[in-house]
Parts: structure tokens; sequence; C-alpha cells
């Protein structure tokens, strides 16, 4: 059972990081990163106020109204999108299990030509409040369309990604279809994948 369902969000949001990225105007190429089917991603630890020392995540996973955690339009999230701004795909809140809120988002550069992967990100409150990105569940260069984020009762996050096994599969045609799930372990998440049946968008 999923405490949290996907919400969608069409919001832009511009990303001006000074430097020259990535130009998106031409036809988009990435080459497809196929992820071991347990990688472990970083994340932040809580720490004890006392000692300073890092402690386990524990307390109980719950859906969150949007307005009560990081907002990722505020976010500075690490996409390289040139000219372009950058385009919530997916995202919901909730409190994974540490008694914090946070938002666990998929979002992608609003590129003019294209499928324009997405990369996943989870957000936690920084300094003064401003959203600051935890961990990164997929990075953009695995070339992956991400449709559904989840969280379910057992704190595991889910998801469902399209995407290409090499550059000659034609962008309105992905060949590849997973099931993403997430589980925390230790101070990280630990990333597994199912091979799904594709569904034409």
């Amino acid at each position: 059972m999923e405490t949290a369902v996907k919400a969608t969000a069409e919001q832009q949001t511009p990303q001006d990081r000074g430097g020259p990225g990535h130009a998106r105007s031409a036809p988009w190429h990435w080459a497809l990163v196929v992820a071991g089917s347990a990688a472990v991603v970083a994340t932040a630890l809580a720490a004890n106020p006392a000692t300073g020392t890092p402690t386990p995540a524990r307390g109980t996973v719950k859906a969150l109204p949007a307005a009560t955690a990081p907002d990722p339009a505020e976010a500075e999230l690490p996409l390289e999108c040139g000219p372009f701004p950058v385009k919530i795909s997916v995202s919901f809140a909730a409190d994974l299990g540490d008694g914090r809120p946070g938002t666990v988002v998929a979002a992608h550069c609003a590129a003019e030509n294209g499928t324009p992967p997405d990369a996943v990100y989870l957000l936690g409150a920084g300094d003064g409040g401003r959203p600051v990105v935890l961990a990164t569940l997929v990075s953009e260069t695995e070339n992956l369309t991400v449709s559904r984020l989840g969280l379910r009762s057992d704190g595991v996050i889910t998801g469902h990604a399209q995407g290409y096994s090499s550059d000659d599969v034609p962008r309105f045609s992905p060949d590849i279809s997973l099931d993403l799930t997430w589980t925390r372990r230790g101070g990280g998440w630990g990333r597994a994948q199912t091979a799904a049946p594709l569904t034409l968008t």
C-alpha cells in the first residue's frame, strides 16, 4: 500500500548557473548508463544534537501536504540546462521516517525539442529553510523518463521509468521500461529495479 501517490507539476524554474551549460535546441543524445540492480546512493544523515554523531532514521512514514515540505521550485537542482528552465515532472512530499519533511522530485530541462531525461532527487530543508538536495536517486545521465513516484507504507520509495538502450532507438519509442524501488540503508538509499512491460505514451 502506498501512502503517497504521484503528483504532477507543470511549473518551470529558471536555473541560471553562470556557465555555458549544454545546448538543448538540437536533437537530444545521451548515453544510457544501465544502473546496477542494487546501486547505493548517498544521502545526508540526521545528527544527534548532543554528540553530533549520525543517528538512524526511525519513526512513522507518512504523506505530507506539499505546502509543509521543501518546495522543488525553490531548490537549486543540479541539472545542466543551459538557457532552458527546469521543469518538475512528478513530486510528492512525505516524512520518510526521520520526523522531517522531505520532497521526492523528478525534473528535467524544458528543452524545445526531443525527450529530455529526468533526474530524481530527495530534498530536505537546508540553512534558513531553503530546500537542498540530500540524495540523487536517478541521474539525468541514465536517460530515463520518470512517469510515476510514490511511497509505500513501509518507507520504500517507488517509481516507474522508461528509456532507451542506445542512441539509435527513436526518441518517440523507448525500449526500456523499469519499476524502481529505493530502500533506506543506513545513511543512504539502496536502489533496485526490475523490467516492466512497455507502455505507449
